[in-house]
């Protein structure tokens, strides 16, 4: 409990972070059986000590939300069915005390011990905060730490993500007036993207670390061997996007600005979104509908009768007599958002919006419709 949440917060802040876990170690040992709790980790930013310090005149405030681990002893299915509901009504409470989004989420050591390395594996287990426990929850993780075995279908699901973000960011953008609100989610979600597009190359390349700081400095590294040609405009775009992690300001822009900001992303998030599926499905697309118009399986490493079910609960009894069933449910939701974000103004063409309705399994017959299913739907595979 002695390592900082930020780089360079204040004190104030960074002893009103600290109570809140002391809060949240005392609430959570209420609510879960002695011999269940193994530990409760902090992860995310201020877990790792990057946490954003948002300037007002107040003085220090904190940005980011605050990701709890909740580590109970046996099955992780039975103690989500325990506990989960409690440690969600805790976590709105705190959020509404706090002005912090507060999430807990229910793991279990044995998982961890036996599944393979991710990007949230990765940064979880390099850079955090015991709030409850001791370091041995983590005994036998190590395989975690291996930053260059984070698979590239990592490095899609960040770009999914952000994306994502984009399109909602763009659903806003087709307001007449923009509120307080819808200009601070556009901001963030632009910022977020700055930062991905970086991340994702260094992830593609085996360099990911979970510093943003160090990322930024190997993302510069790999510019000065000059590949590949637009590397410099994810450099600059990097370092903006690391700084807002850092420091996030609220910014108030026209809304023409900020759609011009958001067409120049998400026209090169395109180039990075094509050039890394062509390095992981070893196939050449030559646009967003290409992508998303093949027919193949976007997420082979995702196999077994699981995807069945999954493809039943997300879309429905139709979609299980589909000839996708067999296939995991991501890969409908990569073709759609490809043709949504970068193919919106086309989407009414007959071609793409049979497509649409069959891989969001929907009758919606407009962008805006299958936008609203798309967000229902994304949560569960983000």
């Amino acid at each position: 409990m002695e390592k900082r949440f930020t780089i360079d917060g204040s004190e104030q802040l960074e002893d009103g972070l600290k109570q809140i876990c002391v809060r949240v170690r005392r609430e959570v040992q209420v609510e879960t059986e002695r011999n269940d709790l193994e530990a409760i980790v902090l992860g995310g930013g201020y877990g790792r000590g990057e946490g954003g310090v948002l300037r007002t005149e107040a003085g220090d405030q904190p940005y980011n939300d605050l990701e709890f681990y909740v580590f109970l002893r046996g099955h992780r299915v039975l103690q989500e069915y325990r506990y989960g509901s409690a440690l969600h009504d805790l976590g709105q409470s705190l959020s509404i005390e706090t002005g912090l989004q507060v999430e807990f989420k229910i793991d279990s050591a044995a998982r961890w011990r036996r599944s393979p390395v991710s990007m949230f594996s990765y940064d979880l287990l390099s850079g955090h905060r015991i709030i409850f426990g001791d370091e041995s929850v983590f005994e036998d993780c190590e395989h975690h730490l291996d930053s260059a075995a984070i698979p590239l279908c990592e490095a899609t699901r960040l770009m999914f993500n952000r994306c994502s973000g984009l399109l909602l960011a763009r659903e806003l953008l087709q307001k007449d007036h923009l509120t307080s609100e819808d200009a601070e989610f556009i901001n963030r979600n632009l910022a977020k993207m700055q930062l991905a597009l970086g991340d994702t190359v260094l992830t593609a390349f085996g360099q990911y670390d979970w510093s943003v700081q160090e990322r930024h400095r190997r993302l510069g590294d790999l510019a000065a061997d000059g590949l590949p040609l637009w590397l410099p405009d994810i450099l600059t775009y990097h370092k903006a996007g690391a700084a807002f992690k850092l420091h996030p300001r609220r910014v108030a822009k026209a809304r023409d600005e900020f759609a011009l900001e958001h067409r120049r992303l998400t026209e090169l998030a395109m180039q990075i979104w094509l050039w890394l599926e062509e390095r992981r499905l070893e196939q050449p697309f030559h646009s967003a509908s290409d992508y998303a118009l093949r027919d193949m399986d976007k997420c082979p490493e995702a196999r077994g009768w699981w995807n069945y079910l999954l493809n039943l609960r997300s879309f429905g009894a139709m979609a299980a007599v589909a000839t996708v069933s067999r296939r995991y449910p991501r890969g409908r939701l990569l073709n759609a958002l490809a043709l949504l974000l970068w193919h919106a103004e086309e989407v009414a063409q007959p071609c793409l919006l049979r497509h649409l309705q069959r891989e969001l399994q929907t009758k919606a017959v407009d962008w805006p419709g299958l936008v609203k299913v798309f967000k229902q739907i994304w949560p569960a595979y983000g």
